[in-house]
């Protein structure tokens, strides 16, 4: 089975929850194991709310999702400033220090976390593109057949 869709989002708050339940829907209907829509649903959740938070003057941003066969792989690209180079390159050195930025700097730990392989690349004056995917389990009694 392969299914693949692509969204392209107003850089606002309220579009992180429409992407979230786009990917859970498609995963449910695919027979995508609760737990693993669940990993994938939280990763791209934080990175659809850094593309929102951190995207400079962008007005938008993408989101594209592919299954195929027994792999996710999805990918949100926006067009602003990018991230510190430091951070770029090892996300998971630059956890906050206990008590620091308690509700910021988690989230491209949390998506490291979650998924099988994670990919930041950084576009200099043109954005950042997380790339992220994960091997996915199927429930028992699912339908349609990954291969």
């Amino acid at each position: 089975m392969s299914i693949w869709w692509s969204l392209h989002l107003r850089r606002e708050a309220a579009s992180v929850p429409l992407a979230r339940r786009l990917l859970i829907g498609t995963m449910e209907t695919a027979g995508v194991h609760p737990d693993i829509s669940f990993d994938l649903s939280v990763a791209l959740t934080e990175a659809c709310a850094n593309a929102v938070e951190h995207a400079g003057t962008a007005t938008g941003y993408s989101v594209t999702a592919q299954i195929d066969g027994d792999r996710c792989r999805i990918e949100v690209a926006d067009s602003g400033p990018g991230l510190p180079r430091d951070r770029f390159r090892h996300p998971s050195r630059h956890a906050p220090h206990r008590g620091q930025y308690a509700e910021h700097g988690r989230g491209l730990i949390l998506i490291e976390a979650l998924v099988d392989h994670v990919h930041f690349h950084d576009r200099p004056g043109h954005g950042t593109v997380v790339a992220f995917d994960k091997v996915l389990k199927w429930r028992d009694d699912v339908l349609l057949n990954a291969s």
